[in-house]
């Protein structure tokens, strides 16, 4: 990693400290800069405001999700071991201390900020994934559901029910094998609903 990527990389850990503790509004630049051990400027070389170094923060977490996510139905392929992929597609994340410590900071954040959540709600806006995966395969006739879309939310809503609002709430993540518990139980309700 190179020195700017280094020094890039300590802000935003220290950042995400920062606005996780103090909040947006009372955290400033100087506290950033003080707890990355660098200058205000080398702050200010990085990010021209401090808007601009919680929108990056946002950034990397739409990066990482986009990156988990990278999955489609495959009709050759029986539904339900597809199903545990595109569940633990998700679980990956919120199994993942980095980001569910971003994730914990960015929704106490919006909460606070109606604009900021929208901003938000649409860098991470997965659950067309979800909803293109469901349609594939009710259409290929491995599942049956008129509303691919509320079938998506659904099934999003049976995993993050158990493995992230908690974690939200307690700051304790979920182990591996308890998401893959949580997974197999979302895909066992899942299927007994829509499944052929």
């Amino acid at each position: 990693m190179a020195l700017t990527d280094e020094k890039r990389a300590q802000i935003l850990d220290a950042a995400v400290e920062e606005f996780r503790e103090l909040g947006f509004a009372g955290t400033s630049m100087d506290r950033i800069a003080n707890r990355a051990k660098v200058s205000k400027r080398t702050v200010y070389n990085h990010f021209e405001s401090k808007e601009a170094l919680f929108r990056a923060i946002l950034d990397l977490m739409a990066v990482e999700a986009e990156l988990a996510l990278d999955i489609s139905y495959d009709p050759e392929r029986p539904i339900e071991p597809q199903l545990h992929d595109l569940g633990w597609a998700e679980g990956k994340l919120l199994v993942n201390p980095s980001f569910m410590r971003l994730a914990r900071m960015v929704v106490g954040e919006t909460m606070r900020d109606p604009v900021l959540a929208a901003e938000m709600n649409c860098k991470m806006q997965r659950i067309s994934v979800f909803g293109d995966f469901i349609a594939d395969a009710a259409a290929a006739g491995a599942l049956k559901t008129p509303e691919p879309t509320l079938a998506a939310e659904q099934f999003i809503g049976l995993i993050k029910a158990r493995a992230f609002w908690p974690v939200i709430f307690s700051g304790v993540c979920v182990g591996e094998e308890e998401m893959g518990r949580i997974i197999r139980d979302s895909v066992s309700v899942f299927l007994n609903t829509y499944g052929i």
